[in-house]
């Protein structure tokens, strides 16, 4: 007797579990929302790191090469999507498995961030790296940007205003000071030649009286964050300036009597020690500073459209609040329905769906495959189908997104498809080339079937 698992998403931690449920002997079939597997390894990685991107498309390929994995793309699950995840557990299969990602924007909600030339950073990772729809919306920049946060998202957002789009400033704007700075100075390194140090110098006086008293040296901070700005960008010289903003929280979007963004109310804050770490504390007063572009890059929260409750006070699906004192890790993967106070049972989250923005692909590869070793514990203490059962189950599925026009791409048209934009990339001199729309891909697809011998 075998089992039926059903993954939804196909980001590095659904990907990487999969493969550790697949090599127990079990049948998994993989629903993606995009045609393409990968996620943010696909289409969230920054645009020149073509060696990581290709590292990572091999070892999916060998993850997904298992003839125990069914994978379908371009389906979308969700309340509004091509099949709701109730539908999914009315299947019956023996585990559902969420990795879909945290495919929903986190906002501060400050007054006016609702309107023209605010942006959330990951639909503009999305855009520039082509994934539809994001690929297709407009992205209006001014001339002067500020990009909320301070880790490595806001380092690829700012790269790309530096490199593509060439605007004259952006501004990094921070909670907290330059200690906290959550990126890798690698991930600044190709753009640090463009930090303004004289603006820097400046910036770093002004919070010096808040900082110092905490033992923290704005003289080597000076020297650590310009450390790199010798380094001659690839891309060549181009205007931007890069500035910083710290101890500063936005509290209102400031826009003329058109709507025109004329600037950004930041309160100033100063720096207190709450249960052993740093944490912001506003001290009541406000300035503007001007800018007509916000970009918010303060992560991601979970799609509340997917069908699973979102966590208290967290990001990510809720999962068991009432852990086994032998067995902790496994309540951590639970899905869990705080409405109803029971589980989901055989329904688990991993990756970002359970710990929304959390590290990079090395932790989500970690956390997808101890979310994998939870899933097969439990599926040996299960009863298993036929061969004949999980294929007339997986058939369900198939035969339900067609009726609902879903064009269903599986792994034989998704390989056509990375041929093809491989040997467009050949023609064009490029180390990647990618289709930009769903519409594209399918009929790339379309037309490379019907010119096969």
């Amino acid at each position: 007797m075998r089992h039926l698992v059903i993954v939804v998403g196909a980001g590095p931690a659904a990907l990487y579990a999969t493969g550790k449920i697949a090599a127990k002997g079990h049948t998994v079939v993989i629903l993606n929302r995009d045609i393409k597997p990968g996620g943010l390894a696909e289409y969230g990685i920054y645009l020149s790191k073509h060696k990581m991107k290709e590292g990572l498309r091999k070892q999916f390929r060998q993850i997904l090469a298992d003839p125990r994995i069914i994978y379908f793309g371009g389906v979308t699950v969700g309340d509004a999507g091509a099949i709701r995840l109730s539908e999914l557990q009315d299947l019956k299969p023996n585990a559902i498995v969420v990795g879909a990602g945290a495919q929903g924007t986190k906002s501060l909600g400050v007054p006016g961030d609702d309107g023209p030339n605010v942006y959330h950073a990951k639909d503009l990772v999305y855009h520039y790296n082509l994934l539809p729809p994001f690929s297709q919306r407009e992205f209006p920049m001014g001339n002067r940007v500020a990009i909320i946060g301070i880790g490595n998202v806001m380092a690829d957002i700012a790269n790309y205003l530096v490199t593509i789009r060439k605007v004259p400033e952006v501004i990094a704007v921070a909670r907290r000071g330059p200690v906290e700075r959550k990126y890798d100075d690698r991930e600044m390194r190709p753009i640090a030649w463009h930090i303004d140090k004289e603006a820097l110098k400046q910036e770093l006086e002004r919070i010096r009286p808040r900082l110092g008293p905490l033992g923290q040296d704005m003289d080597v901070q000076f020297k650590e964050l310009t450390k790199d700005c010798h380094v001659e960008p690839k891309a060549g010289r181009g205007p931007t300036r890069i500035k910083f903003r710290f101890l500063a929280s936005p509290k209102a979007i400031i826009r003329d009597e058109t709507g025109r963004m004329v600037g950004m109310e930041v309160e100033e804050n100063t720096l207190e020690e709450r249960r052993g770490q740093l944490s912001a504390k506003g001290l009541g007063e406000t300035t503007i500073l001007p800018v007509d572009t916000v970009i918010f890059a303060i992560g991601d929260v979970v799609d509340l459209d997917l069908g699973l409750a979102p966590a208290k006070g967290a990001w990510g699906y809720s999962t068991n609040p009432k852990p086994d004192p032998g067995d902790p890790e496994t309540a951590a993967y639970q899905a869990y329905d705080p409405k109803a106070e029971q589980l989901l049972d055989g329904v688990f989250v991993i990756g970002w769906s359970r710990n929304a923005s959390e590290g990079v692909v090395g932790i989500a590869r970690l956390d997808g495959e101890k979310g994998a070793a939870v899933v097969n514990r439990y599926l040996a203490q299960r009863p298993g189908f036929s061969r004949r059962e999980i294929y007339r189950r997986i058939g369900t599925i198939y035969h339900h997104l067609r009726k609902r026009t879903v064009p269903v791409v599986h792994k034989g048209l998704w390989r056509i498809l990375e041929r093809v934009e491989r040997e467009e990339a050949s023609k064009r001199g490029l180390e990647e080339f990618k289709y930009g729309t769903n519409d594209e891909m399918l009929q790339r697809i379309e037309e490379s079937i019907v010119r096969r011998p």
